[in-house]
């Protein structure tokens, strides 16, 4: 249980996360051991700290940003065991409740009195005055409500363990939500674990805070849908906590953010991130997270694509595989996805087929005529007996599309189309993927088989008359890695098969 800080602790955690201690070292306790799955520790846990308190402190945020401040506190909390005294002083602060007042100070700490209203199994704390009061107690009664909603949807409709109770933190065993003013700080709302449970080494308990109105003012958006996305996508993390609270960053962000899409579908929130993930730039490693670049929420269409075609539980299929608690199979996030995959023709496979269906998203998702297309990395135009030669480079978990056209002087019929590749080897799982567009929109797709040195071919009628277009979709499926090496990729880990290069050959001629 975390201790509660003196007076004089909270005034010298002010004096720290004001800037007034500078260079102070984050010191690891001697002998701590390191997970043996699942993210690691962040490499510099006095960053996270930095983090963590500029975005609590700061007042010149843009709203219609998301700043990851869920994931920054989260791994303050990771990194606990590793610091000195200073910084674990920063650290308490940083991860205590807005009702612990001035030992509160990182930001969100209500100044005087608060009160809070209850239903069967959460409870709503607000202040009574201040910037954190909010202004009508509608707004109170509204949160708890929709924070009720969520529960009812992502635990007793869609399967989901309850977040681990925190004991008589908050007043008794309730999930707690505190409301702050949180917008002029650019903050949806946040959550964070706080206390390890009992004999369990990696499932936390935790509380969430929301903003204390949604002012359309600050968010851009009715206050009632922003209210229901941020509820749905925090109160996740909250239950992904008492799986695996050091689960890989990717996927504890897409999997919520997937998860505001399910509870809000008319909100339509998360559709911003598209343009930052996978569709809209294959390239880019499904288990990539970034602090900046938001590609990690983008990726919720990933689990999008599964669930529309194997139902949603396929979700928590691959949470229940990444659970830490008891006997649990306590998989880190990419082998989850694979074992999950494994009788759904596999990860290569379904990455190859996600990759083709981002192409014309309005063909195969239920919503896709609002999401943007995949870029392609180039576009080949043929003419008459042609052969072109092109290498594709892709990362692990990735994809790169290459167009090939037929060129105006290419033959109206009886043309052939050609194409050879040259791969990564089995072992690095690549894949290769074509699909030919005809005049009027129809299309057809086909597996290119590859051998164990990753070679393959196919051929496919074309000349303008039968072919407006056929695309190569090249996938590095590769789930490689060497573990632990501090990077915000899967298991923590180096992928080993980056930049893998696919040799593509398109030869046009007559049969």
């Amino acid at each position: 249980m975390r201790p509660r800080l003196s007076a004089l602790s909270a005034l010298l955690a002010l004096a720290l996360l004001g800037g007034l201690a500078v260079g102070v070292p984050a010191n690891a306790a001697p002998g701590q051991p390191r997970p043996t799955v699942g993210q690691d520790q962040p490499a510099d846990p006095g960053d996270a700290i930095a983090r963590a308190s500029r975005l609590l402190t700061s007042r010149a945020l843009p709203a219609n940003r998301h700043f990851d401040l869920t994931m920054t506190l989260r791994d303050v909390f990771m990194s606990r065991d590793r610091l000195g005294f200073f910084d674990s002083v920063r650290a308490d602060v940083l991860l205590a409740r807005p009702t612990d007042g001035y030992q509160d100070p990182g930001g969100d700490g209500y100044h005087g009195r608060s009160a809070e209203i209850c239903g069967k199994r959460l409870c709503v704390h607000y202040a009574l005055h201040g910037d954190d009061a909010p202004r009508r107690m509608r707004w109170v009664h509204r949160t708890l409500r929709v924070m009720a909603s969520v529960w009812d949807f992502e635990i007793d409709q869609f399967g989901m363990r309850r977040p681990p109770s925190d004991g008589t933190r908050g007043g008794d065993g309730r999930f707690d939500v505190y409301l702050a003013d949180l917008g002029n700080r650019g903050l949806f709302g946040y959550c964070t674990p706080e206390a390890r449970v009992p004999h369990e080494r990696f499932s936390a308990s935790g509380y969430c805070v929301l903003d204390n109105d949604f002012s359309p003012s600050q968010y851009g958006a009715p206050a009632r849908s922003s209210l229901r996305v941020t509820a749905a996508h925090e109160f996740f993390h909250a239950i992904q906590f008492g799986y695996d609270f050091r689960e890989d960053p990717w996927l504890l962000e897409s999997t919520a953010t997937w998860m505001e899409d399910q509870y809000a579908d008319g909100s339509n929130d998360n559709r911003r991130y598209l343009k930052y993930g996978s569709v809209r730039r294959p390239g880019v490693s499904l288990d990539t997270f970034s602090n900046t670049r938001y590609t990690q929420y983008g990726n919720w269409a990933f689990w999008e694509y599964l669930s529309e075609r194997y139902g949603r539980g396929i979700v928590r299929d691959v949470w229940q595989r990444a659970d830490a608690r008891g006997a649990a199979a306590d998989d880190y996030s990419v082998q989850a996805l694979r074992q999950v995959l494994a009788h759904r023709g596999g990860l290569a496979q379904t990455l190859a087929s996600y990759a083709a269906a981002n192409l014309d998203p309005a063909r195969h998702y239920e919503e896709g005529t609002h999401w943007p297309g995949a870029r392609l990395a180039g576009t080949l135009r043929l003419a008459g007996t042609a052969r072109v030669v092109r290498t594709l480079q892709v990362d692990h978990l990735a994809a790169e599309n290459l167009r090939i056209v037929p060129g105006a002087g290419a033959a109206a019929r009886h043309s052939l189309l050609t194409v050879d590749v040259d791969g990564p080897d089995r072992r690095e799982a690549p894949a290769v993927s074509v699909e030919v567009r005809r005049p009027g929109g129809r299309t057809v797709r086909r597996t290119v088989a590859l051998d164990r040195h990753g070679r393959g071919s196919t051929v496919v009628a074309f000349g303008t008359a039968r072919t407006s277009s056929v695309v190569v979709t090249a996938v590095n499926a590769s789930t490689r890695y060497r573990c632990h090496r501090m990077t915000s990729f899967a298991c923590g880990g180096k992928p080993l098969d980056q930049n893998r290069g696919f040799r593509v050959t398109a030869t046009v001629g007559r049969p």
